[in-house]
């Protein structure tokens, strides 16, 4: 892997792209776990679906699109999924989780339509759907390594505020607390992870990097930041192995990926289980 690395390009895109989104993710998952919104990474991986189809229908059907970078789209189409799960929750205010499958559900029909009016599936969409590591351009890198230096900015700057609103949302208002306001750059930075997460995990696939590692480091871990650690931890290990295996064995990097970090959940759960037992 690492004489593959240093000889073609395409290879160190995946791998530094593998890097940034592998502590992007989980860091931003550790306040989706806690907030008990594991599923709005599912909602938005759809609606970014739809801004693929969209983009790659687009690049079909008009020359004008043909050099239009679908990321771009589905960033767009992802960004707008969270802002209408955000007024949403404002409309069903007793009824908030409401918001997510109705914004899933508009992704997937959106998708749909612009797949069919694609004439169906096509190698790029596939590539997006489970991930590729031949996909990841040398553009793509430098725009996901942008957003992960706004995400670790925001959640530096913002750690309290968004450590309150995720473990006490009535206190933090009561504290005077911004929450409008945070919900809303936390569910745009949650967007754009997930828009950027998927050339290398696949949108199908995109949400378990955000729930897995952070399911796993709960475990054993004691305390919040030791939690977040913990989970950018195993979620470098998912994708840093999910890649070399890939490349090695010809797996879709995505499944690769995801598949290590269900090993890693199990292997924190039996350990878990055996030194309890141990102690009795």
């Amino acid at each position: 892997m690492i004489n593959g690395l240093l000889q073609y390009e395409f290879l160190q895109n995946a791998f530094f792209t593998g890097m940034i989104i592998g502590v992007i993710a989980p860091l931003l998952g550790v306040f989706i776990v806690v907030r008990r919104l594991s599923l709005i990474a599912d909602a938005l991986s759809h609606v970014t679906l739809a801004g693929l189809a969209a983009s790659l229908l687009l690049e079909k059907k008009f020359m004008l699109f043909s050099g239009l970078n679908p990321l771009y789209m589905g960033m767009a189409f992802s960004v707008a999924g969270s802002l209408f799960i955000e007024k949403l929750r404002t409309v069903y205010k007793h009824y908030q989780e409401l918001a997510i499958p109705i914004i899933m559900s508009g992704g997937i029909g959106l998708g749909v339509i612009f797949i069919s009016l694609a004439d169906g599936f096509n190698t790029d969409l596939f590539s997006y759907l489970f991930g590729s590591v031949s996909a990841v351009s040398r553009t793509d890198l430098w725009t996901i390594a942008t957003i992960s230096v706004f995400v670790i900015l925001m959640v530096v700057l913002l750690f309290k505020e968004l450590f309150l609103l995720s473990f006490d949302e009535e206190y933090a208002r009561a504290t005077g607390i911004a929450a409008k306001t945070l919900h809303f750059i936390f569910i745009v930075m949650v967007a754009l992870v997930i828009a950027a997460s998927m050339r290398i995990v696949g949108i199908l696939l995109v949400s378990s990097l955000m729930t897995l590692p952070v399911a796993a480091s709960m475990r054993f871990a004691k305390g919040f930041k030791q939690t977040i650690f913990f989970s950018i931890l195993f979620g470098e290990i998912s994708v840093l192995g999910g890649l070399i295996l890939s490349y090695y064995m010809d797996l879709a990097p995505g499944g690769t990926i995801v598949m290590i970090a269900v090993v890693i959940l199990v292997v924190t759960i039996w350990l878990k289980k055996f030194s309890a037992s141990r102690s009795i």
